[in-house]
């Protein structure tokens, strides 16, 4: 049996508990629900929250005393419809949680808690309080605000500060048209340093006592011109992350276009400012850069990741292993072609060469814009991969005469240690130096007598190489690389 019960609601109130069968009065002489028409007992379990409705008049008698309506709200206004004012600052009461004082629930239309920055430059989209400053990130600007102070400016232009009862100050915007654009997320702070990005300009930006500083011109403003046109923030895709790693002391910054996790179109490298410059690329892909006291620790896929822990091997990220890579250009003479003969290295073992490939060579130039010359051809001469010292090893199979790698040595000599002479097909090392000739892998091109494995070493005015560590020599471990050179004659042209 169900009960209809129609009640108004500015005379009515709800109280916990509903009355059993009993019909014992159980509030100022109500009987509440009856249990037969859908009430429960009285003696219900621990933590059941059951409620029955009451009037608001004692015993709910005719005329009878009515309780306290309480605070009712009252609103005149033109336009009742709510707007969004995403360049403004609104603050409520107070909250002091040694007094027992909070008011952060009141926002009085009487007091003046509103604060508006410079429409023109855009959205407001991140705070960051710092001491008795509030720093304001718009999309087009940076600005700082008091906290519970004011200045007051002179006709000669001349501030002071003197307290006063506001809330926020007067909006101090910094020197330089540089903003956030809409990549909150890549802010990071490390003492009196911020850093963030300004997609819009191109720009990764830190904000210290010396004010703004553009810290992609120190050679990568092209980098990061290609890099952040190709982010779509706009539909909500692209995302742009900073963090700061206090392990290295660094400022991390990973963009990318799309946010789905199964996506590899990223890009994640470092700042330091050490050396006032980008340092490395990283192959791990964040979805937030945090550090705790010491710790460096990023989150992935809801899960918290710890760098830099020494139970774990080097360049795994996300428990999955990746190789390290070195990769720069060799010009020791810039105007001189020439052939190079040998490449060395100072460092550890284990370290491979996967590519060593001149300049390109047979261009033509008509009215500045080159071409390829149909009667030469376009060329750029390369090597094969030069293996490491490890990684290179094998030993010639008295039996056959055929190379046997350390992978083989047990099953083929029944031992890992063979009593046979070893050979390297990469890196062989000399002197604590690790050396290595280049054999010439590139194809006949018009005019060659010899080329390819037939000739010595790789022509051009400059080499591109890429140095990285192998798969076979202790994987996951140190690897230290200090310099690299190479041999080199004049080309006989």
């Amino acid at each position: 049996m169900a009960a209809i019960v129609e009640v108004k609601y500015f005379n009515t109130f709800l109280l916990k508990k509903i009355n059993s069968s009993q019909e014992i009065p159980m509030y100022n002489g109500s009987f509440g629900i009856p249990e037969n028409i859908g009430g429960y007992p009285r003696e219900t379990s621990f933590g059941t929250s059951e409620w029955t409705v009451e009037e608001s008049r004692i015993r709910g008698g005719y005329n009878n005393t009515n309780v306290d309506y309480g605070v009712r709200a009252y609103l005149v206004e033109e336009e009742p419809n709510g707007s969004t004012r995403s360049n403004s600052l609104i603050w409520s009461g107070i909250f002091n949680s040694r007094t027992g004082i909070n008011r952060t629930n009141e926002f009085s239309v009487g007091e003046d808690i509103t604060k508006s920055a410079d429409p023109a430059n855009g959205s407001i989209q991140k705070l960051y309080a710092e001491d008795t400053n509030l720093t304001v990130f718009q999309e087009n600007k940076i600005s700082r605000a008091l906290i519970d102070k004011d200045a007051i400016y002179s006709a000669e232009g001349g501030g002071a500060v003197t307290s006063s009862n506001l809330v926020i100050g007067v909006i101090q915007p910094y020197a330089g048209n540089f903003g956030i654009s809409r990549n909150p997320e890549s802010f990071a702070v490390y003492g009196y340093r911020k850093y963030f990005t300004d997609k819009d300009r191109n720009a990764v930006l830190r904000l210290s006592q010396d004010g703004i500083t553009e810290i992609s011109n120190y050679g990568m403003y092209d980098y990061f011109r290609d890099e952040f046109n190709r982010i779509d923030d706009v539909t909500g895709e692209g995302r742009i992350v900073g963090g700061w790693d206090i392990h290295n002391k660094q400022y991390i910054v990973s963009s990318r276009n799309n946010i789905s996790s199964s996506n590899t179109d990223y890009n994640t490298l470092s700042y330091d400012e050490s050396v006032l410059g980008w340092t490395s690329f990283f192959t791990y892909k964040p979805d937030y850069i945090l550090s705790i006291k010491n710790k460096t620790f990023t989150l992935k896929d809801n899960k918290l990741w710890q760098h830099y822990r020494s139970d774990v091997q080097r360049a795994n990220f996300y428990g999955v292993q990746y190789i390290s890579s070195i990769t720069f250009v060799l010009n020791p003479n810039v105007s001189l072609i020439k052939n190079f003969q040998t490449i060395n290295y100072e460092g550890s073992n284990g370290w491979e060469v996967t590519q060593f490939q001149s300049s390109e060579t047979g261009y033509d130039s008509f009215n500045g814009v080159y071409s390829i010359a149909t009667d030469i051809g376009a060329n750029n001469t390369s090597t094969t991969k030069i293996y490491s010292y490890s990684g290179g090893e094998y030993i010639l199979n008295p039996a056959d005469g055929q190379p046997v790698v350390p992978a083989d040595y047990v099953s083929v000599f029944g031992t890992v240690n063979p009593p046979y002479p070893r050979e390297r097909a990469g890196f062989n090392r000399k002197e604590n130096k690790y050396v290595a000739n280049l054999i010439n892998t590139s194809d006949a091109k018009q005019g060659e007598i010899r080329y390819g494995n037939e000739m010595t070493g790789i022509k051009g005015f400059y080499a591109t190489v890429t140095i990285n560590t192998d798969t076979t020599t202790d994987v996951g471990g140190p690897k230290e690389l200090f310099a690299v050179s190479s041999n080199y004659v004049e080309s006989s042209y």
